[in-house]
């Protein structure tokens, strides 16, 4: 008998390499809108002042945040893990309404994609040009175009790599050590760091960063329901399709089978096989179909945005507006309304100053001159505001507390200072062991901004 041949079962199904169509539409417009409006603001942004610094600046080595007239310290991390929840129902918020909205037009990947394909058809030419480029042999022709278009890729992430850290380090001294190529090891590190994520994994995964190694993509669906809208084939209007002919498409369908739709789709899939967790909501296919659809004097919609239920229930525009608002949204809208409330108006009633009172606690409670009981303690002082300042240290919890030196310090703007202070009693007031005293810090120049810290007066026995 011979024997059975051997089999080789591969588990993993090779790369197909996309070259996604250009089109024009409404979508592919509101997505270049989106591509201006976000990297204007990133690149952008770095290079705004305010009161003679970076408007927005993230600085580690000091430990501030700077955001415009803002200043967070470490002690307001909880406003940064309030921004990340606000940040988390808008995204889900978004999601319950139009599915992957974010993904198909705002996501960093998405854009980045655009523009590195946008490079790409400038210098190799149109989808079919790249086609035929990569499966030419090797020429110096194609060399040339190839090497012309990693060049650009590489500067413009280059580009985008030093941006990045230009928002925590003050970018116009970036900009001196790049003149100077004096780049600090962490500041190379971050620069190249970037630039070779934007590289590679805007010129060279592409989609597979959203098939593959995005997560959003495997959880999307625990947030969609039957009202959500999403990128739609009507399979009933379409169905069955085939070939136009002179006389309309012979088999009834809407659908004349040109692949469009799959053409210009980036991550490369066929929309008319259904919902696929690959869709990234970009709408490029809409944008294609709508196209042919005006070339064959059919109606537009073919490929839509809509949703389950209206497909399954054939509901008008104004019925799917109506169940926008269903309870799911509603609920995201309040808890997301009343985050934002709460943050916003502690952020306004926030105090621009912080004491911490430490006693000194290799110093007891002592009797000095005049028979005075004596404890020394430090103040820490964090003027977390934009403009400098002279305190008046007043304390108050024991009759005859006083302060025994200078009673006032001048903290300048965003500075946080140590300062020592000796706290005395006369003889016989307060009782012995721990007394509760309270110190508070007011601005001469603003008797409104004040705060008041509790501490531990030791009068010994």
């Amino acid at each position: 008998m011979n024997a059975p041949k051997e089999q080789v079962i591969k588990m993993y199904a090779a790369r197909e390499e996309i070259y996604p169509r250009e089109i024009d539409g409404r979508y592919a417009r509101l997505r270049w809108l989106f591509v201006w409006l976000t990297q204007l603001v990133f690149y952008c942004t770095p290079w705004l002042q305010w009161n003679g610094r970076q408007a927005l600046l993230f600085d580690l080595g000091t430990r501030k945040f700077y955001i415009f007239g803002l200043v967070l310290w470490p002690q307001d991390f909880i406003y940064l893990a309030v921004l990340l929840i606000i940040s988390a129902y808008l995204l889900f918020l978004a999601t319950a309404i139009a599915g992957r909205v974010w993904c198909g037009f705002a996501c960093p990947q998405t854009v980045y994609t655009e523009i590195f394909l946008w490079i790409e058809r400038k210098i190799e030419g149109k989808r079919s040009a790249r086609i035929a480029l990569d499966r030419q042999p090797a020429s110096l022709r194609k060399f040339g175009k190839k090497s012309a278009k990693h060049v650009a890729w590489l500067l413009f992430a280059l580009w985008t790599g030093f941006t990045f850290v230009g928002y925590f380090t003050p970018i116009q001294h970036l900009l001196g050590e790049v003149a100077t190529f004096d780049f600090g090891p962490w500041e190379w590190f971050w620069v190249l760091f970037y630039a070779f994520a934007t590289y590679g994994n805007a010129g060279w995964m592409r989609e597979q960063v959203c098939k593959y190694m995005c997560p959003y993509a495997r959880f999307q669906s625990s947030m969609f329901d039957r009202d959500t809208l999403i990128i739609t084939y009507d399979a009933q209007r379409g169905e069955p399709r085939g070939p136009l002919s002179k006389t309309g498409n012979g088999n009834g369908g809407s659908c004349i089978d040109c692949s469009l739709c799959v053409q210009v789709c980036p991550t490369g899939i066929d929309i008319r096989n259904g919902l696929q967790y690959e869709c990234i909501g970009c709408a490029a296919c809409v944008d294609a179909c709508n196209n042919v659809m005006d070339k064959t004097g059919q109606a537009r919609g073919l490929i839509r945005y809509s949703t389950e239920r209206a497909m399954d229930e054939h509901l008008t525009p104004t019925e799917i507006r109506r169940r926008t608002t269903r309870t799911r949204v509603k609920i995201y809208t309040a808890v997301l309304g009343v985050i934002v409330l709460v943050t916003c108006s502690a952020l306004y009633l926030r105090t621009p100053l912080k004491l911490d009172v430490i006693r000194d606690r290799g110093s007891m409670g002592r009797e000095v001159e005049d028979g005075m009981i004596e404890n020394v303690y430090r103040l820490q002082i964090m003027n977390t505001s934009e403009q400098a300042h002279v305190y008046q240290i007043a304390v108050s919890g024991i009759d005859t507390l006083t302060v025994a030196d200078a009673g006032t310090l001048r903290v300048e703007a965003t500075e946080t200072r140590s300062h020592p202070v000796r706290l005395r009693v006369a003889h016989g007031a307060g009782h012995t062991g721990s007394n509760k005293i309270q110190v508070t810090l007011t601005a001469v120049d603003d008797p409104s901004l004040h705060v008041q810290e509790s501490a531990v007066f030791i009068v010994p026995r």
